[in-house]
């Protein structure tokens, strides 16, 4: 297999599993919100952030931003194993 293709492939692959993380990541909390009957709004509230990055973050969106407020979340819904 030439290298360029072999490139490709592992590429498609990470980006794969970049998906299956942020999907994990999204069910991980949603599930945590459920099971206290709270919504992403009520949460962006108690962190007094906007809901439209608490969205993003929980989405799994990748940057610095969203990464801290996930951080922030995980503390509050008590998953920060």
């Amino acid at each position: 297999m030439c290298k360029k293709l072999q490139r490709k492939e592992n590429n498609v692959t990470e980006e794969k599993m970049l998906e299956q993380a942020a999907a994990d990541i999204e069910k991980r909390i949603k599930t945590s919100l459920i099971d206290r009957g709270m919504t992403q709004v009520q949460l962006a509230e108690l962190l007094n952030l906007s809901p439209q990055w608490v969205n993003r973050a929980i989405k799994g969106q990748n940057t610095p931003k969203a990464i801290n407020i996930r951080k922030k979340i995980y503390k509050v819904l008590g998953l920060d194993d």
